[in-house]
């Protein structure tokens, strides 16, 4: 999931009186307010240039368990899991909780980066229009922002214009950019797609498609992922068991 997140968006200049576009900010909006009440089937697979498959693992996600529950192995390298496999899930959604119970005990949100955190919508510009959908060019902030140079990245957000609903967002590495030490990221691209699961509820993230080119110990690999999520069911969160939710929303989380 790291090179997908690695993925995201470039810098643009904007005169200091722009205001967001009301249909980005809709759109963002509405997904926002779905965020983690979606359980979802995910199957993850990565791959090399020559179409190998390297990992594979099909999970099921349900934010409304308890913690320790959420994440329920289905399928790990084309074999049922074992027991190392459900201990090492278990042990993922644990960490999660205890790192969201913490920022519930201080009143504040959940932890980790959200888009909104990294992207200025204020400063979108449009790129393309037609009969049903607008796109953009989303820069990302400077500020607080160590993971992804603005320079380095550039987003399109296409944007359902009658229904201000979220269609898709496509990411492009302009430049290599280093990660770690040891890890660099020298080209990537990566499409995401959302589509309505649920005519009751605003449209949720179904796929990500990415393909980037790295260079690990100087050594290159190219890489290509992606991950599809199914069987759809909208839940009430388990940190929102009491009806309290802690934290203002604050846009979509990859």
């Amino acid at each position: 999931m790291s090179l997908y997140l690695v993925l995201l968006t470039g810098l643009w200049a904007a005169p200091a009186e722009a205001e967001a576009p009301l249909p980005l900010d809709d759109a963002l909006l509405k997904v926002a307010q779905d965020r983690g009440h979606w359980a979802y089937t995910q199957t993850d697979v990565v791959m090399n240039d020559k179409g190998k498959v390297l990992n594979e693992a099909v999970i099921r996600y349900d934010p409304s368990k308890p913690y320790a529950q959420q994440y329920l192995p289905i399928e790990i390298e084309g074999h049922p899991p074992t027991r190392y496999d459900f201990d090492h899930y278990r042990a993922q959604g644990e960490k999660i909780g205890r790192k969201t119970e913490k920022a519930e005990d201080a009143g504040q949100p959940p932890p980790g980066q959200t888009l909104g955190d990294l992207v200025d919508i204020d400063h979108a510009v449009v790129t393309a229009e037609d009969a049903t959908t607008i796109t953009y060019e989303v820069p990302l902030k400077a500020e607080n922002n160590h993971r992804f140079p603005p320079d380095k990245f550039q987003v399109l957000v296409r944007v359902n214009k009658a229904h201000h609903t979220l269609d898709h967002v496509a990411v492009h590495l302009r430049a290599p950019v280093r990660l770690v030490l040891v890890l660099k990221v020298k080209s990537g691209e990566l499409d995401v797609d959302f589509n309505t699961v649920d005519p009751k509820h605003n449209p949720a993230m179904t796929a990500v498609r990415g393909d980037g080119q790295l260079s690990v110990f100087f050594v290159n690999l190219r890489r290509n992922g992606s991950i599809k999520r199914t069987d759809f069911k909208h839940v009430t969160p388990f940190g929102e068991r009491y009806n309290v939710q802690i934290g203002p929303v604050k846009a979509l989380d990859f």
